[in-house]
C-alpha cells in the first residue's frame, strides 16, 4: 500500500492537497523466493567470471604475497578489478585512509611475448637466463616501482608507489569517491587543447628531468582525472641514453598528434614531439 498526493479545490475555491491510499499489486511470493531462469543464468555467469579471475591472478604464491602486504598495513581488502590485461590486473583495495590500487602481474610467459627487445635485454641483465619466469616477473614489478619513484621525483603526474612484494605492486588509487578514473580513450574531453598542453608538459618533464621516455604510450594508458592526464603502465620506460629512445618518442608523438587532431586540436607529430621534450633532449645524450 502506498500514499499518493491529490490536488483538488475546496468549496471556497482554494486549492487543497489531500492524501489518498493507492493500491499496488501484491507480488507473487514465488517470484520473491525463487529466481527466474534469466537470473540463474546471470548468477552462474558471474560465478564463472569470479572463478576465472581467481584462477588467473590469485595462485598460492600470489595469495601469500597479498597476505604479507596486508600484514604490513598497505591495505585491508581487495575489492574488485579495475582493469585486466595481458600482463596483469589492477584491483581497487580498501586501506585505512581510503583506497589504493593493487597491480598483480600474471606469473607466466605470456607477459614477455610482446615486450620490445630493449626490455628483454634489460631482463637478461637483471636475472640472467630467461628461463626463470618468476624471477623475471619479480624484476618487472620492481622495475615499475622504480620508474614510478623516479617520475614522482621529477614531478610527473603518475600514481605514487607505496610498496611491492614479488609480483604485487601497491600504488595510489587514481579516482574520485572510490570510482576509478577512466582511460583517455573512454572519455569525452571537455577541453582537448588544455589536455594536450598538460599531457605534453608531463612528457616533457619525463624526458628533461627524469631522462626517460614512456615507451608504450597510448590513450589506453593515460587516465583522465578531473580533466588532467595521469600516466600509467610505465614499466617499459626507456632511458634517453638508449639509441631507440627518440624513435619511441617520435612514434608516440605521431599517434597522439593523430588522436588530438581528430578532437580538433591543431598539431602535428613534429610539434607534439618537440613539446614533449624532443626539442630539449638531455645535452649529454643529444645526437
Amino acid at each position: 500500500m502506498s500514499v499518493a498526493v491529490v490536488r483538488g479545490t475546496s468549496q471556497t475555491g482554494r486549492t487543497v492537497l489531500a492524501l489518498r491510499r493507492a493500491s499496488l499489486p501484491v507480488p507473487d511470493p514465488e517470484e520473491l523466493l525463487y529466481p527466474t531462469r534469466t537470473e540463474r543464468v546471470e548468477d552462474r555467469r558471474k560465478e564463472r567470471q569470479q572463478r576465472k579471475l581467481v584462477d588467473e591472478f590469485f595462485d598460492h604464491a600470489t595469495l601469500l604475497a597479498v597476505g604479507r602486504l596486508i600484514n604490513q598495513g598497505q591495505f585491508q581488502t581487495i575489492d574488485y578489478p579495475i582493469s585486466t590485461g595481458k600482463e596483469g590486473g589492477v584491483f581497487r583495495a580498501t586501506a585505512a585512509g581510503g583506497y589504493r590500487a593493487v597491480k598483480i602481474y600474471r606469473i607466466g610467459n605470456t607477459i614477455f611475448r610482446h615486450l620490445p627487445p630493449y626490455i628483454i635485454e634489460w631482463l637478461r641483465r637483471e636475472v640472467g637466463a630467461m628461463g626463470n619466469t618468476s624471477r623475471m616477473i619479480f624484476a618487472w614489478t620492481r622495475r615499475e616501482h622504480t620508474v614510478l619513484t623516479q617520475l614522482r621525483a621529477a614531478d610527473v603526474r603518475v600514481p605514487q608507489p607505496f610498496a611491492r612484494f614479488r609480483n604485487v605492486l601497491v600504488m595510489e588509487f587514481i579516482g574520485v569517491e572510490g570510482l576509478p578514473a577512466p582511460p583517455m580513450q573512454e572519455v569525452v574531453l571537455q577541453d582537448p587543447a588544455e589536455v594536450y598542453a598538460d599531457l605534453t608538459t608531463q612528457l616533457n618533464r619525463m624526458v628533461v628531468r627524469a631522462h626517460l621516455v614512456h615507451g608504450d604510450l597510448s590513450p589506453y594508458n593515460v587516465l583522465v582525472l578531473e580533466d588532467r592526464p595521469v600516466l600509467i603502465d610505465v614499466a617499459q620506460a626507456i632511458s634517453t641514453e638508449h639509441p631507440q629512445a627518440k624513435e619511441l618518442l617520435q612514434r608516440d608523438a605521431t599517434n597522439f598528434a593523430r588522436y588530438f587532431r581528430r578532437l580538433g586540436v591543431e598539431t602535428s607529430p613534429k610539434e607534439f614531439f618537440e613539446a614533449a621534450g624532443g626539442s630539449q633532449w638531455p645535452a649529454e645524450v643529444a645526437s
